[in-house]
């Protein structure tokens, strides 16, 4: 029996894979399956064409067993086999696809892609096996043949004794090492644990001897311990299934069995696609948000199939960040894969799902908005902020696909509202769509800067997320209404006998206003008499593009980039207040150092802004009690 040496760049590669192309031993079972099944497939093909060939689906099957006595796992399958040749030309030369090449010369006939790349898969099994041995007979061939190798180090075939077409692998399995149990793969509940994790969706029937207990044949108390041949995998998938046979119950129990969640789903979307790419896929928008959703930890992606055998547990190329909570699969056999079905090409056909299943999933929100309000508030209670991330992000690259989503709370349907909602109740003479930020929606409703937009008449909507004028900042406007801070400078609003009497009181006034000015320096850009209050003696407003909710924010970012909106000191010229303070100014300079600091820090809580020295500013109350 002469041992043949594989070729110098084969064994190289062979050594790379074992050690680094698979990131989990596991797959080994799944590639042997996959290569089992490829080979039934070879007969279904040959049927198809061949009428002496009866393709009975009945016959065809894998079997897996474990015989943990010798430390051996056994994979065989009742498939085409393969000829001495075959074995040489296809375990001989490592990334030699038997199965490739076969797919090749049948792309024209109808019935089931073969996916295999034979001799690439078929290697992983070096990574649990220090010998692997292949009996097999072909369809076609005379006799039987053994090929077997211990790894790099070459393999020898010989003539052997088989009864029935198909092939059988053998893997003696490696003892245990300080850091590796490879034990584990000869436990039935592991093995099967495997297969249903990887290959319940192989179509032919996968059998395992089982093991189990039974109530002893005329006895009540005693039972007994059998073993029988059963099926460990589920072969048809759902999604392959009509949409009109399934029940949402159907989803909801697919949805528990692959661990997408906790909760029941809101919402689920079945694709069946037949156009440029073909694919099948479930997707699932959750209820409840993951402990870890907003962390580095969490991991976004689909399952990803190829012809129902697991490829990727997380595909993050499937779906875009913003709707990183979608969860589910997608099954399709236009996809190309490279070196492994653990390695895949980012080719054009994955670029095309992805695309097909963002727009499928903003068209489920969408409908959900329309016509389940109430269940799609319950989800952007969980997710709206990652949709407002999504809007800001990129530079608002995705801000046309996201926008239509948002919803923010009203001031005056007292709910959460669109833009267009909002848009379409907008009376004619108003030019801006008015927001205002604060911690909470009973915080802002206090907000003296709110005063003469409400006295309008005019909705203003709350933000009471830290992302929200962040994200509106990138959307900039909507359907031509630019969005306005009620607690910008110039609100668009004032009638011109209110402009003039303002310009005219910071005229008469600014010696006065100069004065204060000059006391809050670094604080204050300016000081000047207020167009906005009504009832409020105070407040600050903003100049520029930086509000001063946003300044809170980017101060408590770890990195403090130390951006600070340029403040300006509003005061309401028909309080009471503003008297004192006028005649404070013509009688008592210390007094009105005394006021300023007091109205500027009264203005401070009013933002939510810490004050910079409640100590003395308690002695400043203090005093003016006495």
């Amino acid at each position: 029996m002469e041992k043949k040496q594989f070729q110098a760049e084969s064994k190289r590669l062979l050594e790379m894979m074992i050690n680094s192309i698979y990131t989990q031993r596991e797959i080994f079972l799944r590639e042997l399956i996959s290569n089992a099944s490829d080979a039934i497939d070879k007969i279904y093909y040959l049927a198809l064409t061949d009428d002496k060939l009866v393709f009975d689906k009945d016959s065809y099957y894998i079997k897996v067993t474990a015989d943990k006595a010798n430390r051996t796992l056994t994979i065989r399958d009742t498939g085409i086999g393969m000829t001495k040749e075959e074995l040489e030309t296809n375990l001989g030369v490592i990334a030699k696809s038997g199965s490739l090449a076969f797919k090749k010369e049948n792309e024209s006939k109808d019935g089931h892609d073969i996916i295999g790349q034979f001799g690439v898969g078929f290697y992983s099994a070096f990574m649990v096996a220090d010998v692997v041995t292949v009996t097999s007979k072909a369809l076609r061939g005379e006799g039987a043949f053994k090929w077997e190798s211990t790894g790099a180090d070459g393999y020898t075939i010989e003539p052997c004794e088989k009864d029935s077409v198909g092939t059988e692998i053998v893997l003696k399995i490696k003892p245990n090492t300080e850091e590796d149990n490879y034990d584990e793969f000869l436990e039935e509940y592991r093995l099967k644990a495997i297969i249903k994790k990887y290959s319940d969706f192989i179509r032919y029937p996968i059998k395992m001897d089982v093991k189990g207990k039974r109530p002893k044949e005329g006895s009540d108390n005693e039972f007994e311990d059998y073993e029988e041949e059963q099926r460990v995998n589920s072969m048809v998938p759902i999604w392959r299934k009509n949409k009109s046979e399934l029940t949402t119950e159907d989803y909801e129990n697919f949805y528990a069995e692959k661990h997408y969640g906790f909760d029941k789903p809101l919402k689920h979307i079945h694709i069946s696609a037949d156009g440029t790419v073909v694919y099948q896929a479930i997707l699932y928008i959750p209820e409840n948000i993951p402990f870890d959703y907003y962390s580095k930890e969490y991991e976004k992606g689909l399952e990803l199939y190829a012809n129902g055998v697991l490829i990727m547990n997380k595909c993050a190329d499937l779906l875009p960040d913003y709707f990183s909570f979608v969860k589910g699969m997608v099954d399709s056999e236009s996809l190309s894969l490279n070196i492994s079905r653990e390695m895949l090409q980012h080719d054009r056909q994955l670029k095309l799902i992805a695309k097909n299943i963002a727009s499928k999933i903003k068209g489920q929100l969408q409908s959900m908005l329309k016509d389940e309000r109430e269940k799609y508030e319950q989800f952007y209670k969980s997710f709206g902020r990652q949709l407002k991330f999504g809007v800001y992000s990129d530079y608002g690259m995705h801000k046309d696909v996201l926008q239509d989503l948002l919803l923010f709370y009203s001031s005056k349907e007292k709910k959460l509202v669109t833009l267009d909602e909002y848009v379409s109740r907008m009376p004619e003479d108003q030019k801006y769509i008015y927001y205002a930020s604060g911690e909470s929606n009973e915080r802002i409703e206090k907000l003296p800067q709110t005063e003469l937009v409400s006295d309008k008449g005019y909705e203003i909507l709350y933000f009471t997320d830290d992302i929200d004028e962040f994200a509106i900042k990138m959307v900039m406007n909507y359907k031509e209404k630019e969005f306005k801070s009620v607690s910008s400078g110039d609100l668009g609003i004032e009638a011109d006998e209110e402009k003039n009497n303002a310009d005219a009181e910071n005229a008469d006034n600014k010696e006065l206003f100069d004065y204060m000015k000059g006391l809050l320096t670094d604080k204050v850009t300016n000081v000047k008499a207020s167009k906005r209050l009504k009832s409020h003696p105070v407040c600050l407003s903003t100049e520029g593009e930086v509000t001063i909710e946003m300044e809170k924010i980017l101060k408590a970012m770890p990195n403090n980039p130390n951006v600070k909106a340029d403040k300006v000191l509003e005061i309401n010229v028909n309080h009471a207040v503003f008297q004192s303070l006028k005649d404070a100014f013509a009688q008592d300079k210390d007094k009105v150092n005394l006021y300023t600091a007091l109205l500027y820090n009264q203005a401070l809580l009013i933002e939510g802004l810490p004050i910079q020295d409640p100590v003395e500013f308690t002695n400043d109350i203090c005093k003016i009690m006495v």
